[in-house]
């Protein structure tokens, strides 16, 4: 068996001999808005350079249906697995065509971005819990979340949209999951019902900067009306989420997008209108200090302890993740 390790210690490697002119320039002719509001947040050529670098194949193995190491030791040859640090069940792979393999149509494993594994992981849901995942679809999050769990206890997976439901429903029952109760609904709702789950997973509707590697389209819809739209919403999304918990229960709010609006700021919303208190998240990446201030704002210092990367950071897509308590 020949399994690849994550090399930490290395400096992340350029895709390309793209200079940063060139990167900069490229997507500045897509969407030259973008480009100036961004620079003001990450300028450097790593970040033009990477989100022009085509994102790598990754999997989650779904442990509900078989044995992790059975996994490896049958399927590291084909799948050429290269562990993901922060996920022991996550693996980079060396294909593009794992889609259509018996192995993913059998549920063995789930097609997941590197760093979108990671809000589960901290969110920790165990086996016997009541757990709330507000925005599911198309069930990623979802289905890590009833694999810790063992498929016991109780799961609420709900999405606002019906196109996007029967996608989620498809990958529950593909995955194996058991104790999934799926809702379709507005997630600003749930605020009237107040101390019922101990974890909610808030994985928020952003303004997909991290998706720009996988498809050009999040990069020519963007928009900085878009990051106030999003950012308005998530505010509204995360006191909702934040008052369906019972009394020391815990909150994962994660977005795929670095704009502090809808990020640091979010979370300092709650913070100021709540008694809501933020955990250290710790995990082996490599990440880069949140933002404190920003334009005319001052956030909580507390915000320190959330997780920014950026995709040169671990050459994935970007992600914000925050760890948060809630107190009565």
């Amino acid at each position: 068996m020949m399994i690849q390790s994550y090399d930490d210690s290395s400096e992340v490697k350029v895709y390309n001999n793209i200079k940063e002119k060139d990167a900069k320039e490229f997507l500045r002719k897509i969407n030259s808005d973008f480009v100036n509001h961004y620079q003001k947040i990450d300028d450097s050529k790593e970040f033009y350079e990477y989100l022009n670098k085509p994102i790598k194949t990754s999997i989650r193995i779904n442990t509900l249906k078989i044995d992790l190491e059975t996994f490896k030791n049958n399927f590291s040859e084909k799948y050429d697995l290269i562990e993901i640090p922060w996920c022991k069940e996550g693996f980079f792979v060396n294909s593009n065509d794992v889609g259509k393999t018996l192995e993913h149509a059998l549920g063995y494993f789930f097609i997941q971005e590197a760093a979108s594994m990671i809000p589960v992981v901290v969110l920790e849901p165990k086996p016997g819990e009541k757990v709330l995942d507000i925005a599911a679809a198309p069930g990623a999050k979802a289905t890590q979340i009833a694999m810790y769990m063992r498929n016991e206890g109780y799961l609420v997976a709900n999405d606002i949209r019906k196109d996007r439901i029967y996608i989620l429903i498809s990958n529950l029952q593909r995955m194996g999951v058991t104790i999934a109760k799926v809702s379709l609904m507005d997630g600003r709702k749930f605020i009237k019902y107040e101390n019922k789950f101990d974890k909610v997973l808030l994985d928020a509707p952003c303004s997909n900067v991290g998706m720009i590697r996988k498809n050009y389209k999040h990069l020519k819809m963007w928009s900085y009306r878009m990051v106030k739209r999003c950012s308005k919403l998530q505010k509204e999304l995360i006191l909702a989420a934040y008052k369906t918990l019972k009394t020391d229960g815990i909150l994962v709010y994660s977005t795929c997008t670095i704009d502090p609006e809808e990020n640091e700021e979010v979370v300092d919303f709650l913070l100021r209108n709540t008694n809501a208190e933020l955990e250290d998240i710790k995990l082996k990446i490599r990440r880069r200090k949140p933002i404190l201030k920003y334009k005319d704002k001052e956030y909580d210092s507390s915000i320190k302890k959330c997780l920014r990367i950026h995709p040169q950071d671990n050459d994935t897509e970007a992600f914000f993740v925050a760890k948060i308590i809630k107190h009565d």
